[in-house]
């Protein structure tokens, strides 16, 4: 299964029946599951005449850090007055949030027009295009309409084969690689690298940070077979982001740099603006008296639990913690223990989310220094039982940071009512 959320699409309060019905269409076709290939989205693609004329592309790929390096690009260009548009998965509470300009997300009415153009199109395809290649299709269609001049686009899954590599970009980006859908990308980080470098297209500029050396190998190599000039960053961005952490400073430069090489010119302060007033959920994000971040893997454990310490020298956090089938949560869980004093293990709503029995046997597993562990069927029910005095993290999955964000989302929104 691709991972798109399994959240409501946009809160069906928001949207009229119809509407709902081309929405709830559009996540049936999660059952097709991936398919990695472009055939399909070239089909699909060329059928719809998208991309836009003369529109341009930025392209990225990576396993760590790839939303908010897509995020601070897309932040500088509206601090450059440019409405470009953002492309993006996972959603953490609506889907919309996949798809927006400089001014607002997708609307679900906007959404449910698209879906039935394409449910129409699609009709009888074999095979049928799959979740993701839609949701780019109505992506690229809903750019067009909005006259955005450039468009910030994530791959879904690696690179080579992930749908977004159907289109032609100005410049490749390729983020930290590391260790994260080792069953479908390859077991070694060589393997890994050489899928996300299959973006790198001929001619075309390609930027990346200093990464770890079977990784670079990988990147140069199809970077100089390709004839596509190579910049890699060796130093972070020496001011201010509005993203915390020492890793989202190189996220930074590297989306200054990526910029850089799709020729724009900016000024500094520009640039600056841009990085000081981007917004991106779920990364280290302070909200409802907790800190919510979507770190999963093991390198984003390692580089949240640093954030934390740079953060919070002298505490720790009472962690709620979910996972989901097919990660390393042992080694996640690892990287986690030193800063985390408790832990709450709890379900949420994703079909594929261990139980809080599985993951306090994971837990139990690491031999690692007892500490006090409840156990939560519901997110809801974990956050009910926060302590106020402790400082509360939220981690171990994007899904279980977007329920937990709609819940105080929803809880906020309750106590201003009763306020009123």
């Amino acid at each position: 299964m691709h991972p798109a959320a399994t959240q409501a699409p946009c809160g069906k309060g928001m949207m009229n029946d119809k509407a709902q019905k081309e929405i709830d269409w559009l996540y049936s076709t999660q059952f097709y599951g991936i398919k990695l290939g472009l055939d399909n989205v070239q089909r699909l693609l060329s059928e719809l005449k998208l991309p836009a004329a003369g529109q341009k592309f930025i392209h990225v790929a990576g396993t760590n850090g790839k939303g908010s390096t897509c995020a601070f690009m897309h932040s500088i260009l509206k601090a450059a007055g440019i409405n470009a548009g953002l492309f993006t998965s996972p959603h953490l509470i609506h889907f919309g949030e996949r798809i927006r300009d400089a001014e607002r997300m997708i609307t679900a009415e906007e959404i449910a027009a698209g879906v039935n153009r394409l449910r129409e199109r699609v009709a009888g395809w074999d095979p049928h295009p799959t979740f993701f290649e839609l949701t780019l299709a109505l992506a690229l269609e809903w750019f067009a309409q909005q006259g955005c001049p450039w468009v910030v686009l994530e791959t879904g899954l690696g690179g080579r084969l992930d749908a977004t590599n159907a289109i032609m970009p100005e410049v490749s980006v390729i983020t930290p690689i590391g260790w994260d859908h080792m069953d479908m990308l390859g077991d070694t980080l060589a393997k890994i690298a050489a899928e996300k470098a299959g973006i790198i297209k001929p001619g075309v500029p390609v930027v990346t940070i200093d990464q770890e050396p079977e990784a670079m190998e990988e990147i140069a190599f199809a970077a100089a077979e390709r004839g596509a000039p190579l910049t890699i960053i060796y130093s972070p961005w020496h001011g201010e982001t509005g993203l915390a952490g020492p890793h989202q400073r190189w996220n930074a430069a590297l989306a200054a740099a990526a910029l850089h090489a799709a020729g724009f010119e900016l000024e500094e302060e520009v640039i600056a603006r841009g990085l000081r007033e981007v917004q991106w959920p779920a990364r280290f994000q302070k909200a409802g008296g907790c800190i919510i971040d979507g770190a999963h893997n093991l390198d984003s454990a390692r580089v949240l639990a640093q954030t934390w310490r740079e953060q919070f020298p002298d505490e720790r956090a009472e962690m709620i913690f979910g996972a989901v089938a097919g990660k390393d949560t042992a080694a996640v869980m690892r990287e986690l223990a030193p800063i985390a004093g408790s832990w709450r293990f709890t379900g949420f709503e994703s079909p594929r989310a261990l139980t809080p029995e599985a993951l306090r046997e994971i837990w139990n597993g690491l031999g690692i220094e007892a500490r006090p562990v409840t156990l939560h069927a519901r997110v809801a029910d974990a956050l009910k039982a926060m302590k106020p005095e402790a400082r509360t993290l939220i981690a171990g999955s994007l899904y279980l940071a977007g329920e937990a964000l709609a819940l105080l989302e929803d809880r906020a929104a309750a106590f201003e009512k009763s306020a009123q």
